[in-house]
């Protein structure tokens, strides 16, 4: 989980989703893209409320917040076994 309204990962401090919290997510939504894609548009819609809270002259950047939040997801399934 994240450390709100930062959107940090609360064990290495990088921006969250860091690689750890994206391979725990791919995992724990294996057998259903769409809730993992439906779940991290609740979370974009959130952070994007709170950093804009906390920078509100600057904003955070559009394009970065979905390169973030949804860009790297998998488009494909993983191969299912026989």
């Amino acid at each position: 989980m994240p450390l709100r309204p930062l959107w940090l990962c609360r064990v290495c401090a990088a921006p969250w989703p860091c690689g750890t919290a994206r391979l725990t997510l791919v995992s724990e939504y294996a057998h259903d893209r769409v809730a993992l894609n439906i779940y991290l548009c609740t979370v974009l819609h959130d952070a994007t409320a709170d950093l804009y809270r906390l920078y509100p002259d600057t904003g955070p950047d559009p394009a970065t917040l979905f390169a973030r939040f949804l860009a790297w997801v998998p488009r494909t399934r993983p191969p299912t076994e026989p």
